[in-house]
């Protein structure tokens, strides 16, 4: 699910219509577009419901890698895959 309103602006994902249409539909719901930082993410997975998220920008152009994101995550208490 990529918000083209948020897509690249970094300030995070479209929360609201996430959560909506992950309540609404039967399959995995991954967030896209608007990652900035971490918080992000956790929100994205949390307050937005979805599956999974997109991390594009943090990873090209912070040097963030997966791994870390992935660790910092559930530093926060997140449930995340290995």
């Amino acid at each position: 699910l990529n918000s083209i309103a948020a897509d690249g602006a970094r300030d995070g994902y479209d929360l609201d219509i996430t959560r909506k249409v992950a309540e609404a539909v039967p399959v995995p719901v991954v967030a896209s577009g608007g990652a900035g930082k971490i918080e992000h993410l956790r929100d994205a997975l949390t307050l937005g419901g979805a599956d999974a998220a997109l991390i594009a920008s943090m990873a090209h152009i912070d040097g963030r890698s997966p791994g870390d994101m992935k660790a910092e995550l559930r530093g926060m208490g997140v449930a995340i895959r290995k």
